[in-house]
């Protein structure tokens, strides 16, 4: 069973592609025509060593490789990928500022209207001032910055900056409150609370001064800073800062990346809590460079001269993933507060002002602008754009059409799923491939993915819990405070003996495509 096909490439698009281009490149070793994804697919699975070696190279990582670009373990934990590898993040996502210093680099937006700009150059400036506050202030690798911010310019300069000195970022959205924000944020005994003193969300100002004190009231916190002005009539538990006057005793200038081995802790993101406090989930800097440079460039075929666009909040791991476009040269597009505010067709109507090439967003947003009758095929031009993303749950059969029918004929839509527990996906966009209504289009390179019966069987046909039996570049290095691995192996590895199992039910096209029917566990690990 396969869906009908609702768009096509063209075969000048095909092989135009960075896809197409990197099976052109590797054909050495696999023998793979351009087009052909389902071989290139098994040559990534069959052959690790020769791919990821491939990837590296193709994808142009700055650092040290090493010897080797994958080690097999006696179990999926156990596998390492470029085990002498030295690498920085941020120096791959700042890579362009003396090549092209005037290129925009994020262009942020507010629901209030305002609209700001930086360059490749002025990114990168502006991450150097930050890395040398944060030195200042004792930090290094290995240490914690708790973040209560927004999706604009001040967040990612300090993301970028706190990856710069190998320190362990981790985020929240300011609307998630004094408890929720603190029963993520303390577990990870944070040096530094990032912070906006409040927030805008359709005309109404939000203050955050409670959710900020919950979190630094921790006692590892020596410092707020606060991405703004400080408040005059606020009073908060520890020292605080403005970034201004935080950043004002230090010049920009040529930033000392911290490389490091590829497994160095990055990113803590966090499960929903719905069973207890959230776990920790500690991401990796290289899985979470070479995952989503590897899904940016060949799953969504960015590249220098695209605008991405991704409405999301620091809350969510697509907030981490979208940033890591910068890699590829492109611009990032970012919005802050409500998608329909002033008027339902806001986000489209950045798709026309801004240029946007790839436009991100989830299904529940589709599903909204369908109720809300837009159809922007009639009322804007679209012309720039020549990709729609979507996650955060299944996109739904009638959603495919409603793109198709009232956005955009020719357009790739990739509806696309992994999630907080690998900060990248499984399942995806593959520009070679035709788009089939309410079918994601297949596995992601490296990805071997299945549907499991009850007993650990393939179920052939039909829905079955979602697996996978490869070891995967973004895999969670580990769980905070869990040394001994017992939580991490219970999350994802109980259910079927050295299968990750997502806790998704999940259907295999004989296309090659895949359908998501929601979760099993109903929960995030």
């Amino acid at each position: 069973m396969t869906g009908k096909i609702l768009w096509q490439p063209s075969a000048e698009r095909i092989a135009a592609s960075n896809l197409c281009k990197f099976a052109q490149n590797t054909s050495k070793s696999h023998q793979c025509a351009g087009d052909d994804y389902g071989g290139l697919l098994d040559w990534s699975l069959r052959a690790p060593e020769a791919f990821y070696s491939a990837l590296w190279n193709e994808l142009d990582i700055i650092g040290h490789m090493g010897e080797v670009a994958f080690v097999s373990g006696k179990s999926m934990r156990e596998a390492k990928f470029f085990p002498d590898a030295k690498l920085n993040y941020t120096e791959n996502l700042l890579r362009d500022a003396n090549d092209t210093p005037d290129t925009p680099a994020i262009i942020a937006h507010r629901d209030d209207g305002t609209r700001r700009q930086v360059s490749r150059a002025e990114l990168a400036a502006k991450v150097s001032r930050i890395v040398l506050a944060l030195r200042a202030e004792g930090l290094g690798p290995g240490d914690t910055l708790a973040a209560i911010v927004t999706n604009d310019l001040e967040a990612i300069e300090f993301y970028l900056a706190s990856a710069a000195i190998g320190a362990i970022w981790a985020s929240c959205s300011p609307d998630f409150g004094p408890a929720g924000a603190s029963d993520r944020l303390s577990q990870i005994d944070p040096r530094i609370v990032v912070a906006v003193p409040g927030y805008g969300y359709a005309n109404k100002q939000i203050d955050i001064t409670q959710t900020i004190n919950a979190v630094a009231a921790t006692a590892s916190v020596q410092r707020i800073v606060i991405l703004g002005e400080v408040p005059d009539d606020v009073e908060y538990v520890k020292p605080a800062s403005g970034l201004s006057d935080w950043i004002a005793p230090f010049e920009p200038g040529e930033i000392a990346y911290h490389r490091g081995p590829f497994d160095l802790p990055m990113v803590v993101l966090f499960s929903s809590g719905t069973t207890g406090k959230p776990k920790c989930i500690v991401h990796r800097a290289g899985g979470l460079l070479l995952q989503h440079k590897k899904e940016h460039v060949l799953h969504c075929d960015l590249g220098a001269g695209d605008r991405l666009f991704y409405f999301t909040t620091c809350g969510w791991m697509m907030w981490n993933w979208q940033i890591s476009a910068l890699a590829t040269g492109a611009t990032l597009i970012t919005y802050d507060g409500n998608p329909f505010f002033p008027e339902p067709q806001r986000l489209v109507d950045l798709i026309d002002a801004e240029k946007i090439t790839v436009f991100g967003t989830s299904a529940k947003y589709i599903d909204a602008c369908s109720k809300a009758g837009l159809h922007p095929a009639k009322t804007h031009s679209l012309a720039s754009l020549k990709s729609i993303l979507s996650t955060g749950s299944a996109l739904l059969p009638q959603s495919f059409d409603y793109i198709y029918r009232h956005w955009k004929g020719d357009i790739h839509l990739a509806s696309i799923s992994g999630g907080t527990d690998i900060c990248a996906c499984f399942v995806g966009g593959v520009p070679t491939l035709p788009v089939r209504r309410g079918e994601l289009q297949g596995a992601m390179l490296g990805m071997d993915l299945d549907a499991f019966d009850e007993e650990g069987q393939p179920v052939g046909s039909g829905p079955g819990e979602f697996v996978c039996r490869s070891p995967h570049m973004s895999m969670p290095l580990k769980f905070w405070d869990d040394e001994n691995g017992t939580r991490y192996r219970d999350a994802y590895f109980s259910r079927f003996k050295g299968v990750w199992a997502q806790g998704d039910y999940i259907e295999k096209r004989s296309g090659g495509g895949y359908v998501i029917h929601g979760r099993s566990d109903t929960t995030l690990n």
